[in-house]
């Protein structure tokens, strides 16, 4: 090997390895003061990458854990304040019990009217002042909210609170809307000659609910409460005839039910007694006979020497009026399906525009025994309404709840493949660290050594 003095091979292998070590020794003591392998894309590109993504989703999760913790917060805050309101319309219901007792004078029915107004006020102040955050929960305003509970977009769950104040739950009635008129198309000429219901949609909370042709109103409430849309629905028919004193051959039909009225010429509270022990509600006011009937399709009279007012099954929700004969007349005839449930339940008959009407909380009247008879149906209707928002709301709470606990799961698990991805092993990296020190050190000592070579060439010389 020759001796050269310009060009010094051995002195630049050694400050390569030197320059190497070095930087790998950076390198090591960056990866161990950080503690993550990859400190910027030259340490792994591809890694870089992963474990960005991942980051995201550990990040995304976390921010929606905390949302979902919220929803929690608020669907309790909203069913603590309806567990209240729920005990509201129960002192409501005993009262009205009480006001349809007998015993009561109409200043004791006042006395308790007094309480009960209090009390819708007291609903409806509750539903106005219930909140969190500043934004309110029960007077309707907040709706449907949708909680983000993933990390990315469209990971969804969905809370629906809506307005529980005093004029906002009650009872939904669906009636006809005039002589004739049936669900669906209006196949009907007179009142008394119907020619059954026609085939059509009922929506009940927006849903559509297929209704056969000459379905019974029994059979369209039993199709309503089949729906699984928290509703329960109940027919029921409501019939007033006037008898006269001499004996007629005519039949009151009122559902299965059959009485022979010319047993009760000139009884009225006799038929009207056997109507209430066949559980029935019947009441007699200066010679007029009011039947409500539940669970039935219809109250008719049958069998007159004249027309007939037989309202049939057909006419599920039929309004109108016939004459018998001039000592037995019924003056009308309706059938209803009353719908009790969520509050915000509305049901429209497609083609007669026929919309469920509410008989609110805030319109009970127990000053009479009639309205407090009535004011029962409607609380528990209301009562009914807020405990499927309860349900709904505890339903959601325990969604939540599984939802967070997967997301802790998830969480974990991508935070470990992560740090498998990024993070330094340190047992691996000191010593590595240790490696290069010390080739660092012999390369440096070894460089020194290399540049005295040259001074080889001098010896020549001398």
């Amino acid at each position: 090997m020759a001796i050269s003095v310009n060009t010094n091979v051995t002195s630049m292998k050694a400050q390569s390895n030197m320059n190497k070590a070095t930087s790998n020794q950076q390198t090591s003591m960056e990866r161990l003061s950080s503690g993550l392998r990859i400190n910027s894309a030259k340490d792994d590109a591809a890694g870089l990458q992963i474990s960005n993504r991942m980051t995201s989703q550990i990040n995304g999760i976390g921010v929606a854990m905390r949302n979902a913790n919220d929803g929690i917060s608020i669907a309790q805050t909203a069913e603590g304040s309806m567990q209240e309101s729920t005990n509201i319309l129960q002192r409501m219901r005993d009262l009205s019990l009480q006001s349809a007792n007998g015993s009561n004078s109409s200043d004791d029915r006042a006395a308790m009217q007094k309480e009960m107004t209090s009390l819708q006020s007291e609903l409806t102040r509750i539903s106005e002042t219930t909140s969190f955050g500043g934004q309110k929960l029960l007077d309707g305003t907040y709706g449907t909210q949708d909680f983000q509970v993933g990390s990315n977009a469209n990971e969804t769950i969905s809370v629906t609170l809506s307005d529980t104040s005093a004029s906002a739950i009650g009872q939904h009635n669906l009636a006809g809307g005039g002589a004739g008129l049936v669900l669906g198309a209006s196949t009907s000429t007179a009142p008394g000659a119907p020619t059954g219901v026609a085939a059509g949609d009922i929506k009940v909370n927006g849903e559509k609910i297929a209704i056969a042709a000459d379905a019974t109103s029994t059979a369209v409430a039993q199709q309503i409460t089949d729906s699984n849309n928290g509703v329960k629905a109940e027919a029921s028919a409501t019939a007033t005839i006037e008898m006269g004193t001499g004996a007629v051959a005519a039949t009151l039909e009122v559902g299965d039910k059959s009485y022979d009225l010319s047993t009760y010429a000139g009884d009225d509270d006799a038929l009207v007694a056997k109507l209430q022990g066949d559980g029935f509600e019947a009441s007699l006011d200066t010679g007029v006979i009011t039947i409500v009937a539940k669970n039935v399709d219809d109250i008719g009279i049958t069998g007159a020497a004249t027309n007939t007012a037989k309202f049939d099954g057909n006419t599920a929700l039929v309004t109108g009026s016939e004459r018998n004969t001039a000592t037995i007349e019924m003056t009308s005839s309706s059938g209803a399906i009353a719908i009790s449930g969520d509050a915000a339940t509305v049901a429209d008959v497609v083609g007669a525009n026929v919309a469920s009407t509410l008989t609110s909380v805030n319109e009970v009247d127990i000053t009479s025994a009639e309205g407090a008879q009535s004011a029962i149906a409607v609380i528990d209707a209301a009562i009914a309404g807020i405990d499927s928002q309860r349900a709904d709301l505890g339903a959601v709470q325990n969604r939540m709840s599984f939802t967070i606990n997967n997301l802790s799961n998830v969480q974990s698990n991508v935070s470990d493949a992560r740090s498998r991805i990024q993070d330094v092993d340190f047992a691996k990296e000191t010593a590595e660290l240790t490696k290069q020190q010390i080739l660092s050190q012999t390369s440096s000592a070894m460089l020194a050594q290399a540049n005295q070579l040259p001074q080889a060439a001098l010896s020549l010389l001398g």
